[in-house]
């Protein structure tokens, strides 16, 4: 069966938690059309803080993206990875996998805070979006709502 696989990692510091530049951040989408060859690759955009949160995009194998998949019994079973463990907010109590019959899709978001190394040079932010479709998806899946939402995201203060 086709999985179809778009993650999203939005990276900004301290100059875009408030006011215009966090605007900018907020704005920013958390699904894109994809692109033609997507599959079996997955789409990759990548938006940082020091480019005005422009979307960049590529492809990568989908063996790189931090996230399980599996199929069995005619369902896919989706659990993104939380790594690396030193980053913020700590997760001890994390929601199950979703399990998606074809025809349906995830979305999953995860946030973190790091600081580097010594906290010399402050904070980092990331928000990670898995958008994950289960058998044929259009190149407009990700446009839409979700038939699986999961708000993973914590209190990066």
């Amino acid at each position: 069966m086709e999985i179809t696989v778009q993650w999203i990692r939005t990276t900004w510091t301290k100059e875009s938690r408030g006011g215009d530049a966090a605007a900018r951040r907020s704005a920013a989408p958390v699904g894109f059309a994809l692109p033609h060859e997507a599959a079996p690759l997955a789409h990759v955009i990548r938006m940082h803080e020091r480019d005005g949160f422009e979307p960049y995009d590529n492809r990568e194998v989908l063996s790189k993206v931090d996230v399980q998949l599996r199929e069995a019994d005619d369902r896919l079973r989706v659990f993104p990875r939380v790594q690396p463990l030193f980053a913020l907010p700590p997760r001890k109590r994390r929601p199950p996998a979703v399990r998606l019959v074809p025809g349906q899709w995830v979305r999953w978001q995860l946030n973190y805070r790091f600081s580097s190394a010594l906290g010399i040079r402050g904070w980092t932010y990331w928000l990670d979006t898995f958008n994950i479709a289960y058998g044929p998806a259009s190149a407009d899946v990700f446009l839409s709502a979700p038939t699986v939402f999961i708000d993973e995201r914590g209190p990066l203060r």
